[in-house]
């Protein structure tokens, strides 16, 4: 029977992807799991469905290249056994050199995954307290009101939070292909569509961008701050005239195939599921309503008839002040049998999540049995990444993605920002891997 091996049982909260990856590791480690999970009973404003580890935002956990920070991160989570990143190699989409996956069959991969485990109990309910005894906090960033205020009873502090966007899907039937075209910016995989846009197509675009109608913030709402990783298209229309021809629509790489020229502008759209039938568009997180998407969006060449499946909406992500509460192991600092993991810890990014997620999981199962816990060396990406949630400045502190800075800087050598980062990354791995052989049979 499920969860009634000897040992106390671990009490997980939430089943996204840092709980999800919490639970599988604890139980791995010998340890009986209770994962609870508040959907499909109760949902959030960005949730579709009730399978455990759904993706809400992107499709995409990152680079796969190995000297980029997405790739150092998958790396160690890939040779640390992680049962996420092993089901989003199984459920994966043609994304150049990145890891995108399909979001449905990977959440359901997970989840019977986790299902099937023999020490993992899953039960649907909502979490309305604090745990008494050894628990996972990881209820992310759409945490229920009911919970946040036992969160804030907990801290004795307000929690900071930033406002998250997610991006529109269309009906890859409603794109006009003699117009979008296969190619992608750096990889020789031409896995995106690209819409291009000339020079008075973007001007237009952009300034409608800009003024589009959106969704009012409610009262409560009111006053809080963008995370700059994912800012909403109509935000950062509203920077300059040329902002997006220099970021999210940079057309550096492609050729329309039309005239044998690099667009003015493009907007790429990345494959959603595996059969092909969505894409979203990339860097296109929206707050605007949803009439108003429709509107603006068929401005771009080849979305005149976009159809869309899903509309990009708003969301508050909450998060705790992670330097002020947390230490470096993800136990809670006045409650060493509490361990806090993923976008709730102040981490940004799916595989940041994961990671986090594996860390907590290890090391609650530690804590119950009676063992030190772990934490991997400065050296490796997810070393510096909970260093940095633990050391980080209070008074401006906001989420965190794996990036090479997080890395321990080379001596000083006069090396190309491309050669600094192949030598940081082969550094990271070496590291890894052997910290992970002194650890790995512990």
């Amino acid at each position: 029977m499920k969860g009634q091996a000897g040992g106390a049982r671990l009490l997980v909260l939430g089943g996204g992807l840092a709980g999800s990856e919490a639970a599988w590791q604890a139980a791995e480690r010998g340890v009986p799991v209770r994962l609870v999970e508040m959907r499909p009973g109760k949902t959030t404003g960005a949730h579709r469905g009730g399978d455990l580890a759904e993706l809400v935002c992107s499709n995409s956990l990152g680079s796969v290249l190995p000297d980029r920070a997405g790739g150092v991160i998958q790396r160690e989570l890939k040779r640390m056994g992680s049962l996420l990143i092993g089901c989003a190699a199984e459920c994966a989409v043609p994304a150049g050199s990145a890891l995108a996956v399909d979001r449905g069959l990977f959440a359901r991969r997970v989840t019977e995954k986790i299902l099937a485990h023999p020490m993992i109990d899953v039960v649907r309910r909502e979490a309305t307290e604090i745990p008494d005894g050894p628990a996972v906090i990881a209820t992310g960033p759409l945490t229920s009101p009911a919970f946040s205020d036992a969160l804030r009873g907990l801290t004795g502090i307000e929690h900071l939070y930033f406002y998250d966007a997610i991006a529109p899907i269309v009906d890859a039937e409603s794109i006009d292909r003699s117009i979008a075209f296969s190619d992608s910016r750096n990889d020789a995989a031409a896995d995106y569509l690209n819409c291009p846009l000339s020079e008075q197509e973007y001007r237009n675009l952009v300034r409608e961008l800009a003024s589009a109608e959106r969704v009012p913030l409610r009262e409560f709402e009111r006053g809080g701050r963008f995370f700059e990783g994912c800012l909403p298209v109509e935000v950062l229309a509203e920077r300059g005239p040329d902002t997006l021809a220099y970021g999210t629509m940079r057309p550096v790489g492609l050729r329309d195939p039309r005239t044998g020229r690099a667009p003015f502008a493009a907007v790429q759209l990345r494959q959603e599921n595996a059969a092909r039938t969505l894409y979203n568009l990339v860097g296109f997180q929206t707050n605007l309503r949803e009439g108003e998407q429709r509107r603006v969006f068929r401005m771009i060449p080849g979305l005149e008839r976009a159809e869309f499946v899903r509309y990009g909406q708003m969301h508050r992500n909450t998060f705790l002040n992670a330097p002020r509460l947390l230490s470096p192991t993800l136990q809670f600092r006045a409650r060493p049998d509490l361990f806090f993991a993923g976008q709730l810890a102040g981490v940004e990014g799916y595989a940041g999540n994961i990671a986090t997620g594996w860390l907590a999981g290890w090391n609650a199962a530690r804590f119950l049995q009676g063992r030190e816990p772990i934490l991997p060396p400065e050296g490796t990406m997810l070393g510096g990444l909970c260093r940095y949630l633990a050391a980080a400045e209070e008074k401006h502190f906001q989420p965190m993605k794996a990036n090479l800075g997080l890395l321990p800087p080379l001596e000083k050598r006069r090396l190309s920002k491309w050669d600094r980062s192949k030598v940081q990354s082969e550094r990271a791995r070496e590291t890894l891997e052997q910290w992970w052989k002194e650890v790995s049979g512990s």
